[in-house]
């Protein structure tokens, strides 16, 4: 990739812009802003908690998630460390962080970059992540309440208005945020912080692999999931999830076919 990203000050009160410089003219363009609200309560609490580290950590994962940082961009921690007002010392505990999170890659003489996860770990991901969530719609289809409910239609009426106006960074933050709210339905803050964290390494694969699995057919499968909870059928819940999380995974390029090194390189024209 040419150029790189870095974070911005915008507006105060802490709030935090991804901003990418062009190489070689280095002029800084905004990237978009995500949906109002959108944030998980999970980053915001990481992001309260941790202090100047805690602030960077929930920054880059957010970039990561809303895929407006690439697998293997290069963070620079000087260029971070001016971002945020804070000592390089402070930017590295983010990223040891992030890296024992499998967001970021620490590279001896190199520096740190956004991991770029293998085929086998895409494979894992999604492997636990159908155990864990089929599960979890299973459990919640047996508790959750009217109100509940209701915040579900909430959240897939964000979903439409983000997917209908092609807001890109909006829908992708609110389409991987449903998984994290179902999980927080439950009352079970493990449990949505490793779907939380499952999430964010879903979107670096989805990044790396060329996901063609389209936003509208994902939230089209989110209204399914929730009329489902909204029957209490648990049995339908867990199906369906386990389905939408196949039909992900199957829209992956995970097996590409070796190139034809021949026909790529013959000059056209010659039969």
């Amino acid at each position: 990739m040419v150029g790189h990203a870095v974070w911005r000050e915008t507006g105060g009160g802490g709030m935090y812009t991804l901003f990418w410089l062009d190489t070689p003219t280095m002029t800084a363009r905004a990237a978009p802003s995500p949906a109002p609200g959108s944030p998980s309560q999970a980053l915001r609490a990481v992001a309260s908690e941790g202090g100047s580290t805690g602030r960077i950590v929930a920054s880059i994962t957010t970039a990561i998630i809303e895929r407006r940082l690439a697998p293997g961009t290069k963070l620079v921690e000087q260029q971070i460390a001016d971002v945020f007002s804070v000592s390089r010392t402070v930017v590295r505990q983010a990223l040891n962080q992030l890296s024992r999170d499998r967001l970021v890659t620490l590279e001896p003489a190199r520096g740190a970059f956004v991991a770029t996860p293998s085929v086998e770990e895409a494979r894992q991901v999604f492997e636990v992540r159908r155990m864990v969530e089929s599960a979890m719609a299973r459990q919640l289809a047996s508790v959750i309440t009217t109100e509940q409910v209701a915040q579900l239609k909430a959240h897939l009426r964000e979903e439409r208005a983000a997917v209908a106006r092609s807001d890109v960074p909006g829908r992708t933050h609110l389409l991987a945020d449903f998984h994290v709210v179902l999980a927080r339905m439950l009352g079970n803050e493990v449990l949505a912080e490793l779907v939380a964290d499952l999430l964010s390494r879903s979107q670096l694969i989805a990044l790396m692999y060329q996901s063609s699995h389209s936003a509208e057919h994902s939230q089209a499968e989110h209204e399914d999931i929730v009329a489902a909870l909204e029957r209490r059928d648990a049995r339908a819940a867990a199906r369906l999830m386990e389905q939408h999380l196949a039909s992900v995974e199957r829209n992956l390029r995970l097996d590409p076919r070796a190139p034809d090194l021949a026909a790529i390189l013959k000059p056209r024209g010659k039969g």
